[in-house]
């Protein structure tokens, strides 16, 4: 028996082995696999960077509403402002000075209009870096030898600035301490109204039913709504006095007075000197409005009724001198009249003017006489006790205002509906106040 040569079993074998190399180069079944592992690191870390990435504005949104908070509170309290804000952020987990948070709380920063009354809350937080260094990422920032990626977050804020309408200003020129005050308890009621005082305004035990009750001294018991501390308001309707005509009238005629008795019909400016006084109930027909300017004297109503028909505007102005005149309407009776819509004195009803200073005390408006008015009585250094109720006119708008030096509430006092001041052509004195804070863009 011949055994086969080793050579031969070899050169088989070698021949096998070459083939099967080459059949393992020809399958490519494997290349994936190879190129999965190769980019294996880098798809991890590319994954983990975006992962982080999206934790990093997961935390931003976070430190955004804690900044917007914590700003808005800071405005709200403004005299104690670093510490409200820095314990807001610290109700989201962003305490200051602690885990490397840094809370910068500011009152002077630039707002977008360029002043520097706005508030500002930055929080500063820096994160550890994960994933993100595989690829290079290196951080904002170093802290304690260690770098790390600062997330950022502020807000900006200041107090929204808002006109607010007033149906009663007290301005007390006089220096009066208390503007506006009760005497008691009187039953006033005034819903819809806001009152201001350019001193203090005293109430007690009765708020008046007033909406809001500002006071640029110390508001002690006014308005559903008490501010103190206000800013004091200007007077806005001193400039009408230029348009009332110089005073013509003699001695002898102020002396003398002027009586109705009779409808009257009025148009433009019509002058009385001295007194008016009414004789029986009066009707006025002024379709074209009517200013009547009584010089030196007063509107002795007499009992009687003075009442504009509809679709008139009168204006009744108290002018002249100081000295021993009254210039203010008196008597038993009522004043039932509208204030023009339209023209120089549109919603002026009753106006003394600001040169007066004696004489213009009223010391039971809405009372003798009664009060049917539609549009602003302005009696700027006037005492006025307001003791009874003020209606609309017959023929006007629910609309009244009342411009005092010091006014007075006593007995049942009231002033009825008089949200129509549109319509009636009257622009109530407003006063721009700061209301609750409001985020800056």
């Amino acid at each position: 028996m011949v055994r086969p040569s080793k050579v031969h079993i070899q050169n088989a074998e070698g021949a096998s082995g070459r083939r099967g190399g080459l059949a393992f180069l020809r399958d490519r079944r494997a290349n994936i696999a190879i190129i999965v592992g190769l980019s294996l690191p880098v798809l991890l870390a590319t994954f983990g960077l975006a992962f982080e990435i999206g934790q990093w504005y997961m935390n931003k949104w976070r430190m955004q509403n804690a900044a917007d908070s914590a700003v808005i509170a800071a405005v709200n309290n403004s005299s104690n402002y670093v510490t409200e804000a820095r314990a807001v952020t610290a109700q989201y987990g962003y305490i200051h000075g602690a885990d490397n948070v840094t809370v910068a709380v500011t009152n002077t920063a630039t707002c977008p209009t360029g002043s520097n009354d706005c508030y500002q809350v930055t929080i500063d937080k820096p994160t550890d870096l994960y994933l993100s260094p595989m690829v290079g990422f290196q951080g904002s920032t170093v802290v304690n030898g260690k770098k790390m990626q600062n997330l950022s977050s502020a807000a900006m804020a200041r107090q929204a600035a808002t006109p607010r309408e007033y149906c009663i200003l007290a301005l007390a020129g006089s220096g009066v301490s208390n503007g506006i005050r009760t005497n008691g308890a009187p039953q006033a009621t005034m819903p819809g109204c806001d009152i201001m005082s350019n001193t203090n305004a005293t109430c007690n035990g009765h708020n008046l039913n007033v909406d809001i009750g500002d006071a640029a001294g110390t508001n002690s018991g006014c308005g559903a709504e008490q501010n103190s501390n206000m800013p004091v308001v200007a007077d806005p309707y001193s400039g009408l006095a230029a348009n009332i005509p110089a005073n013509t009238c003699t001695a002898a005629q102020v002396t003398a007075g002027v009586t109705w008795s009779s409808n009257q019909t009025l148009s433009g400016n019509v002058a009385i000197c001295g007194d008016l006084k009414l004789l029986a109930n009066v009707t006025v027909s002024a379709p074209t409005n009517a200013v009547l300017i009584i010089y030196n004297g007063a509107l002795n109503l007499n009992g009687f009724t003075l009442q504009a028909t509809s679709g008139s505007g009168m204006t009744l102005v108290f002018a002249g001198d100081n000295g021993s005149y009254t210039h203010a309407p008196i008597g038993n009776g009522m004043l039932d009249f509208a204030a023009p819509t339209t023209g120089a004195w549109k919603g002026m009803a009753i106006y003394q003017a600001p040169n007066l200073t004696s004489g213009v005390d009223i010391s039971e408006a809405g009372n003798t006489p009664a009060w049917k008015i539609t549009g602003m009585a302005y009696l700027p250094n006037a005492a006025v006790t307001l003791k009874g109720i003020v209606n609309k006119a017959s023929y006007g708008a629910s609309c009244f205002g009342l411009v005092v030096d010091s006014l007075l509430f006593a007995g049942t006092s009231a002033i009825l509906a008089h949200g129509e001041c549109s319509l009636a052509g009257l622009d109530l004195p407003y006063n721009t106040v700061l209301s609750r804070a409001a985020l800056v863009n």
